[in-house]
């Protein structure tokens, strides 16, 4: 008998060493041949693309909404654990249909109506890799400037061509690389981000730490929406990608499990360690919001700067890969009609151009992270409610052939979940703040009508809207949407899909 293999294509786990191919499929649903593996080796892609020391950096981040230690360490936990609870609910999608997210996501939205949950999707995905890039290239100048070999503008330009290449060449290659990729990457990281924390362990103060003051409900709930939006909310939309590829017989229990604690590893114990970091030294905290990843070299021994270079970029390039092939999903999702490996290429493009102005223009690079993530997490929210009561709501797996067929039992355009994705959003939007970011002051609309304080009062950075958004959605999906999923689940299957309507 034939042992089951891992989404690596080894045998159990261990590689079978098959030559690297450009791997072919994009949007259309994994053959029944093509499914392998077991539900613990989404382990490796997830912590490999969590284990970034990016992860010690939201320690300072989270004392920035001004929090005690143990109201940051209850918000990092609970928002952890939570937001990757969410990606593992949303993974179960993948084994039922073995498609990419953002195709699953049709059963909900449409073949067309998903267009819009498409874009935004890429939208966030490209932010995201963008993001990751230009920390991996900031920290590799910064790591170089103090070896005194350079840390300039040159380096900085070096620096970028190589993280690029990484992260755009594995986008490219698809599954297979990455999925072989993120082994390596989970095992060095791992070692060497276990070194650093050896190395500053003596710079840590419980005495500073402890007697932060604590902050309001208001500030805390604020830093608990930041750390979903930081982590798990950030991956949701790709959440499917990789559990895609296994058999349908699969675990459920166990896709979800096996999500959340390969995501959850890592940042849980690099959150912690990160706290303490930030807590006992206010010049190190504020740093950390210019430079993330470079301001931790500057308590380190000149020794192990080149280490550290190489755990910072292969920690972040980790998660850029992640997010270059989803967004090339979702741009394909979107509607562009080209092969999955152009829409990378595409993505790959955007990225470098976005990196470049993170890196040589930008100024307050938090400000512009926060706006970001909070700006784009109201609606990824909202899409994650929606899509969380669809899964919630089916009780059989999806009809492959509909998934592409705008006459199909998931409809062109249905109008309700469209309406309510904007209803929700429109609503989050008004209960958000983004001051510091010059071009998200519009937000916040709707704290003052409300009686919250308007956008200087108490709940002004709370970013409720993330969670409102979230929480309207999944309740409107289950009141509304139960009735249109059980007269899907009623039909006779489709009849068995052509090459043309599986491989659009």
């Amino acid at each position: 008998m034939r042992q089951p293999q891992d989404p690596a294509g080894g045998t159990d786990g261990r590689s079978t060493g098959r030559p690297m191919q450009v791997e072919t499929h994009g949007l259309d649903v994994i053959g029944d041949a093509e499914r392998k593996g077991s539900p613990r080796t989404l382990f490796w892609p997830w912590f490999g693309a969590n284990v970034s020391v990016l992860g010690l950096s939201y320690g300072a981040f989270a004392f920035g909404f001004g929090i005690s230690f143990w109201q940051a360490l209850a918000a990092g936990v609970l928002g952890i654990v939570v937001s990757f609870l969410l990606c593992g609910f949303i993974a179960v999608a993948g084994k039922r249909g073995s498609a990419p997210t953002m195709v699953l996501s049709r059963a909900a939205y449409g073949v067309r109506g998903n267009r819009l949950p498409s874009v935004i999707s890429w939208m966030l995905t490209v932010g995201w890799e963008t993001v990751l890039t230009a920390l991996a290239t900031m920290a590799t100048a910064t790591v170089f400037g103090r070896l005194g070999w350079g840390g300039g503008t040159g380096t900085k330009v070096v620096a970028l061509m190589v993280v690029a290449a990484l992260t755009v060449v594995g986008g490219v290659m698809g599954f297979d690389l990455i999925m072989r990729l993120q082994t390596a990457i989970t095992v060095i990281t791992g070692v060497l981000t276990a070194v650093y924390v050896a190395l500053v362990a003596d710079h840590i103060h419980w005495a500073t730490v402890s007697a932060l003051p604590a902050g309001s409900a208001q500030e805390f709930i604020g830093a608990l929406v930041f750390m979903m939006t930081g982590f798990g909310l950030g991956w949701v939309n790709a959440a499917a990608d990789y559990s895609r590829y296994l058999p349908r017989s699969s675990s459920s229990r166990g896709v979800i499990g096996w999500t959340t604690f390969g995501a959850c590893a890592a940042p849980l114990l690099l959150l912690v360690f990160g706290l303490l970091l930030a807590g006992s030294s206010g010049t190190l905290s504020k740093a950390i919001a210019a430079d993330p990843i470079g301001a931790l070299t500057t308590i380190l021994p000149t020794w192990f700067l080149v280490p550290f270079a190489v755990v910072a970029v292969l920690g972040l390039v980790g998660g850029a890969v992640l997010d270059i092939y989803s967004s090339g999903l979702a741009l394909l999702s979107a509607g562009l009609p080209v092969p999955r490996y152009l829409a990378a290429l595409v993505d790959g493009v955007l990225m470098i151009a976005g990196s470049v102005y993170i890196v040589f223009f930008a100024g307050d690079f938090l400000a512009q992270f926060m706006g970001f993530l909070t700006t784009l997490g109201v609606p990824i929210g909202a899409w994650c409610g929606i899509m969380l009561a669809d899964v919630a709501l089916r009780r059989r797996d999806y009809d492959e052939g509909d998934l592409y067929r705008p006459q199909g039992r998931y409809g062109d355009i249905p109008l309700p979940p469209l309406l309510l994705t904007l209803a929700a959003t429109a609503v989050g939007w008004g209960l958000v703040t983004n001051t510091a970011a010059g071009w998200l002051t519009w937000q916040g609309y709707l704290l003052g009508p409300l009686g919250l304080g308007g956008k200087t009062g108490a709940w002004a950075y709370a970013n409720l809207g993330v969670l409102v958004a979230l929480a309207l959605a999944f309740l409107g999906t289950l009141l509304t949407g139960r009735g249109r999923v059980r007269a899907q689940e009623a039909r006779e299957p489709s009849p068995v899909a052509d090459e043309e309507v599986l491989n659009p």
